[in-house]
């Protein structure tokens, strides 16, 4: 998360989200559990890019761009193994355009499929085995815990939640739940929509 990272191709990325109702709140227990920010809030435009034919989707991949600050970044995210975390494969670096990036994939023939937007601070706790967001998005705020199973159930515990409040699904099918329990029809996740 965040910083980019250079994967090989055995790196692995076990998280999950707990929902939040107050920001603040939330930012004072991470605060009262020894957490400071590594990463000042900032605002991320990611876009996600399959081929027509949706294969990456249908083989549970993602591929996505993502402009954070000044950074570009670019993520293949495998297919995710069932359990109590999210837990996929995942490979990701920085480009040095976003813009670039992005036709780059167009003309290898992938196809812009979803635009998501969110504001992003991240929180660590010195030797701490795992690295904490508070993501505020459009449908709501979300902590996302990621780091190994073990140190995901303490931290969590410690910041009052329990293993039922682990959300598992990606910001994608959030949007689509939240905009399916509104009657509206979903477009992309952004705060202009």
């Amino acid at each position: 998360m965040g910083q980019s990272k250079q994967m090989t191709s055995d790196a692995v990325e076990t998280e999950v989200k707990l929902p939040v109702q107050d920001t603040g709140e939330a930012a004072l227990r991470l605060e009262e559990a020894g957490f400071t920010v590594s990463q000042p809030r900032e605002l991320e435009s990611n876009r996600l890019y399959d081929f027509p034919d949706q294969r990456l989707r249908r083989a549970g991949m993602a591929l996505r761009l993502r402009q954070a600050g000044e950074r570009s970044i670019i993520t293949w995210k495998g297919p995710i193994e069932a359990g109590p975390y999210k837990i996929r494969p995942e490979l990701e670096t920085t480009v040095g355009s976003v813009e670039v990036a992005a036709d780059i994939l167009t003309r290898l023939g992938y196809e812009l499929i979803f635009r998501y937007e969110k504001f992003r601070t991240e929180f660590r706790r010195p030797e701490a085995r795992g690295s904490i967001v508070l993501d505020e998005t459009p449908i709501g705020a979300f902590l996302e815990l990621e780091g190994p199973g073990d140190w995901i159930d303490k931290t969590a515990m410690e910041l009052g939640f329990t293993s039922a409040s682990y959300v598992l699904d990606s910001y994608v099918s959030l949007y689509i739940k939240h905009c399916e329990e509104k009657g509206r029809q979903p477009k992309h996740m952004l705060f202009s929509s």
